[in-house]
């Protein structure tokens, strides 16, 4: 655990939704850190912490998150990082528990979540699975309308509702299990019916139309039917594929209220 006197802020899940959590929340001078699972499935990886996995560290807007062991967490700290852990259960709470004000579960699995390992001060789900005051104490609201981005303490969100928010055809599923090898990068212009990934050099996967590939997930991967794997936008605006989106950022807004509403975390941050 870090050395320093820094209390921390346990994000679970490094993926484009979490991101925006962990840019607002170092913006506003609270050190987080992620924990991942060994193998991250973010399909917008561009502005996704969760591919330090991969790559060692990764920068989204100016801000570095860096792959780390344990002991390794101080040391990122103080060099202005957010330090990200493979723990997929999250048992770095049970070394040094007082550390840890809050822990946000920005992992979006729309289910809910099996028990921390300790109790924490501050527990915060995003988004479906999650109801205040049963498994977490306040729920983000993460689907888009006039609520989107609120905080709840008692309740839990909109349901789920089984689709992708927008024109559904600029998800990308997998049609079927195999290791995909992408065709494209994201921020590329493709067009109706090119193909942009295949899995196992058979089953091709092709954009619904014209546009710009705004995500696509990490070469290599093996996927399983029906996975998400990547996302056309027909704004064709390449820029964008490498900035948080603005849900990102109004749920990033939604966690940093719920810390700053307990006056005994807000107390301990500006310590």
């Amino acid at each position: 655990m870090p050395t320093n006197n820094s209390v921390l802020v346990l994000l679970r899940g490094g993926g484009d939704l979490a991101t925006g959590v962990a840019l607002r929340l170092y913006h506003a001078g609270i050190k987080v850190m992620i924990t991942e699972l060994e193998e991250p499935l973010a399909v917008r990886r561009t502005v996704s912490f969760a591919e330090a996995v991969y790559e060692g560290k990764h920068t989204v807007e100016g801000v570095t998150a860096r792959l780390v062991a344990q002991e390794q967490i101080s040391t990122s700290l103080d060099e202005g990082e957010i330090p990200v852990l493979i723990d997929p259960t999250a048992d770095i709470l049970t070394f040094d528990p007082a550390r840890f004000l809050a822990v946000v579960d920005g992992r979006l699995t729309k289910q809910a979540p099996s028990p921390l390992p300790i109790a924490v001060p501050l527990h915060i789900g995003l988004g479906p699975g999650f109801h205040a005051g049963q498994n977490c104490h306040a729920v983000g609201e993460t689907r888009r309308s006039h609520t989107l981005g609120r905080v709840y303490w008692k309740g839990t969100t909109q349901p789920d509702s089984g689709q992708p928010e927008g024109d559904t055809r600029r998800v990308l599923r997998a049609p079927g299990d195999g290791v995909l090898t992408a065709r494209v990068k994201i921020g590329e212009h493709v067009e109706e019916g090119q193909v942009i990934a295949v899995l196992d050099d058979q089953a091709s996967v092709v954009s619904p139309f014209a546009g710009v590939v705004r995500g696509l997930i990490r070469e290599g991967i093996h996927v399983t039917q029906g996975l998400k794997i990547g996302d056309v936008d027909p704004r064709d605006d390449a820029s964008a594929c490498f900035l948080v989106s603005d849900k990102a950022l109004s749920i990033g807004g939604a966690v940093l209220e719920a810390i700053l509403t307990r006056k005994e975390i807000r107390e301990q941050i500006w310590h």
